[in-house]
């Protein structure tokens, strides 16, 4: 398609880029065609021993309920009741919170599910139209249930999360339902069997899987607007996107209908709509959960995530979810799982954070604002370091994931495109005959990018500790009437959603979003923090501890369910 096939110059050799503060490199350039490097078709991390402040490890080989249990353990002791009235700030109610009612007797999970039920069915229903949810069955929610209120009554809860509901984006396997993947067939050329290995975890700890979320058709877009099962609506202005591709898992979490969700980030696709609606999302190392039952369309950029309405419970179902399936484990990637002590955040010192100017300011003028007092504030708080630096070629990345990941979907919906073509939304089929028309030579060069990338992220590693970043270049946006019907394939704003995303997918990083301010209209704004492979919990450390600056100033989206009422 010729993306690479402008005015031709050569790259200068990975190693001989400057990427200080004071280098020449050009912010937005994307005109460069011969490269040194070798491809790199998968960003698979050898797992190297980094040390981490304030951790436990754990077991990789211990069950999803003894890793939730280790979890639970590095949670910090609060004897404050945050929904007593006396804290004017809003607050989710979290896995804890559950946990605490279930065991009280304050309520039962069986009650949980009946408000649950009650306000999907108001949700989807004029004038709200959510649009949270593909598929959900009632029977298969009672039942489960009905199942914990059991368990609870006879004092044998499986873990914390037994009884807690949780949902999964309608791209990861999870019977009784169909995978559709946002589309009207996909469930008819692949049948679900069985549960993805993610949703397996999360059934061994008790979760009541409670249905598949909406998302943007195929994860073919950032709006998470889909012309088949409708918009997914953002809970603090229902007149606004939620984000994709996994907008129904973040949408409905801002809203209380679940403390977390899973969704696949292939682009952003969690960190995105998490940012947009004001929630948490968190998008571990490439490999880091087993991508088993998840719809093979990006296989080297998609990666399950984590949507949480907390820190807490983010590193709650990251701790569940984490760890290598043994029969399937590569030789060459041995990894052990280190669970942050949150409880000993405040005395983490010395961290540095990474920060280039460019990039970080190219967004709109209340992200811009926002995200840069947070920072300040994580600064001054914790005295913790902003190291300024360059990375080069940004533009340059972008275009490469973008061939990288439309080109995997493209050639994995090949057997079926010419009997369902018809069948996908019109942006879907805009965005596919894009796809389609990449060659393999730039695939390659993209490959080159990617390794080439690499290198400018391992040296900027090795003098900072993350990257920080705002989430994306905008809030959201207004859902057009139009697009209702025929999708919406909109590359400028969609630019500006995926710009600071794209590292964590191309790289394989692992990589968090956390709520720290709102815009002028009242809508979420996010900063993000991308890590070295495998350090989940020095980014789940940094997130805690701007969660605990911003949070006094969370405020309660306009559509919001209490299910724990009493």
């Amino acid at each position: 398609m010729g993306l690479f096939n402008r005015k031709c110059l050569v790259y200068t050799p990975a190693n001989d880029v400057d990427l200080s503060p004071y280098s020449t490199e050009f912010y937005l350039q994307a005109n460069v065609k011969e490269l040194e490097e070798s491809p790199l078709y998968v960003p698979l991390h050898h797992f190297e021993d980094i040390e981490e402040k304030e951790v436990k490890c754990i077991d990789p080989s211990s069950s999803p309920p003894e890793k939730v249990q280790h979890a639970i353990d590095c949670l910090p002791i609060s004897l404050e009741n945050k929904h007593d009235g006396t804290n004017r700030s809003f607050c989710r109610w979290t896995i804890m919170d559950y946990s605490k009612a279930y065991r009280s007797g304050d309520i039962t999970p069986r009650l949980v599910a009946e408000r649950f039920v009650a306000a999907i069915d108001e949700s989807i229903k004029p004038p709200l139209e959510m649009g949270f949810f593909i598929n959900y069955n009632v029977d298969d929610i009672l039942r489960q249930a009905t199942e914990s209120t059991l368990r609870y009554q006879r004092g044998e809860p499986i873990s914390v999360l037994d009884g807690v509901p949780v949902a999964i984006k309608d791209e990861i396997d999870c019977l009784p339902y169909p995978t559709t993947g946002g589309t009207k067939w996909m469930h008819k050329e692949r049948p679900c069997k069985d549960d993805a290995c993610c949703v397996k975890r999360l059934r061994q700890c008790g979760a009541i899987l409670v249905g598949k979320t909406n998302m943007h058709e195929l994860g073919s877009g950032t709006s998470g607007i889909n012309p088949h099962y409708g918009p997914t609506r953002n809970p603090y202005d229902s007149r606004k996107i939620a984000g994709g591709s996994s907008g129904g898992s973040a949408s409905l979490v801002s809203a209380g209908l679940c403390p977390v969700a899973l969704g696949v980030d292939g682009g952003g696709s969690v960190r995105m709509p998490a940012a947009l609606c004001g929630v948490v999302g968190l998008k571990p190392t490439f490999a880091r959960i087993p991508h088993d039952g998840v719809l093979p369309i990006n296989w080297t950029v998609g990666m399950v995530g984590i949507l949480a309405g907390t820190v807490e419970d983010a590193l709650i179902v990251y701790a569940a979810l984490s760890g290598e399936i043994p029969s399937h484990q590569p030789s060459s990637v041995l990894t052990k799982i280190n669970i942050p002590r949150l409880s000993l955040t405040k005395s983490i010192s010395c961290i540095r954070l990474a920060k280039y100017d460019k990039w970080f300011d190219d967004c709109s003028n209340d992200v811009r604002i926002c995200c840069s007092l947070a920072l300040h504030k994580l600064q001054d708080h914790y005295n913790w370091k902003v190291i300024d630096v360059t990375i080069p070629e940004i533009e340059v990345m972008r275009l490469a994931h973008y061939i990288t990941i439309g080109s995997e979907c493209s050639t994995a919906l090949d057997p079926y495109k010419e009997k369902n073509f018809a069948k996908l939304g019109w942006d879907v089929r805009v965005a596919q005959s894009i796809y389609g028309a990449f060659s393999g030579m730039e695939y390659v060069k993209a490959q080159k990018i990617r390794n080439r990338q690499l290198q400018f992220h391992k040296k900027i590693f090795a003098e900072a500790d993350v990257i920080v970043s705002p989430t994306t270049g905008v809030t959201a946006y207004p859902i057009q009437d139009d697009a209702l019907k025929t999708g919406e394939l909109d590359y400028v704003n969609g630019a500006a959603l995926v710009r600071f995303s794209i590292a964590g997918n191309f790289l394989g990083l692992p990589a968090v979003t956390v709520p720290v301010g709102y815009d002028k209209s009242g809508l979420p704004i996010g900063l993000q923090f991308i890590g070295r492979p495998w350090t989940e919990a020095t980014l789940i450390h940094l997130a805690f501890a701007m969660q605990a600056i911003c949070m006094s100033d969370y405020r309660k989206p306009e559509h919001y369910y209490d299910l724990l009422k009493r």
